[in-house]
């Protein structure tokens, strides 16, 4: 059997010196030492299909014929106790008591509450100094590729940078590029495709540091994660071959 051993050693020394060759990839902010006034300003989010949105419509008039109460009913707690607010359908719309259907696409919360207050005080009925209230319910994101928890994510509250997004997912594992995290985003019905990278600096300045709702956050795997594929697809035939190897020197040990 002493002609097995030079096949095994070979396949060992292959491994062991293709593993010693893999550098360590960069860290977040690698080499960071003061950012200092940079940084971009958070987006100012504009309303999407499917959002869900809290409105509230208030006003100082206490006449039942003309009362705020009949403009907050969809947007009140349900069976289970939860908010539904208003989701936009899949025209962009949203369906508002008393007004009937608002297109909300592409507009930001001030400019729906400004249209909503417009249409409350075309009414008959007209409010006393309404005031319209709008807010995003939640944020939805989506984070793939080599993070540890990909999926889709709900945050509450309306801003989320993508570190904010990827430390819910997790983080990114050994194998994942940070200089090179990709961002897919949907502006004015079209979508746009934005590289940030998380090892330098200049992540704080770039347009994709602070997501907006219904970005994918997509973290490429690195050159280690195809070798150490490649690595163990090699290995496993190799093993297999040795395998193989052997049960044949077993069996002319036999039958000689």
């Amino acid at each position: 059997m002493k002609f097995l051993r030079f096949p095994i050693f070979a396949v060992i020394l292959v491994y062991l010196s293709s593993c010693a060759s893999n550098k360590l990839p960069p860290n977040y902010f690698h080499s960071v030492t003061d950012t200092t006034g940079k940084g971009t300003p958070y987006p100012e989010l504009v309303i999407q299909k499917d959002d869900q949105l809290s409105i509230q419509v208030y006003s100082r008039s206490t006449k039942p014929e003309v009362s705020d109460v009949m403009y907050n009913l969809p947007g009140g707690a349900n069976a289970s106790g939860a908010q539904s607010g208003f989701l936009v359908d899949v025209n962009g719309n949203i369906e508002y008591p008393r007004i009937g259907v608002i297109h909300a696409e592409g507009l930001t919360k001030l400019q729906l509450a400004d249209l909503i207050k417009k249409k409350i005080n075309e009414n008959d009925s007209v409010l006393t100094n309404p005031s319209v209230i709008v807010r995003f319910m939640s944020m939805r994101i989506t984070v793939l590729g080599e993070v540890n928890s990909q999926g889709l994510l709900n945050f509450p509250g309306e801003k989320i940078t993508i570190l904010q997004a990827i430390g819910l997912a997790g983080g990114i594992n050994d194998f994942g590029l940070k200089d090179k995290v990709k961002v897919l985003r949907e502006v004015d019905g079209k979508r746009q495709i934005g590289v940030i990278d998380l090892s330098s600096s200049n992540a704080f300045e770039s347009p994709y540091y602070n997501l907006m709702q219904n970005d994918v956050v997509m973290v490429e795997p690195s050159s280690r994660r195809q070798k150490m594929a490649n690595e163990e697809l090699n290995l496993r035939r190799a093993s297999f071959a040795l395998s193989a190897i052997t049960a044949i020197a077993v069996l002319y040990n036999i039958f000689r």
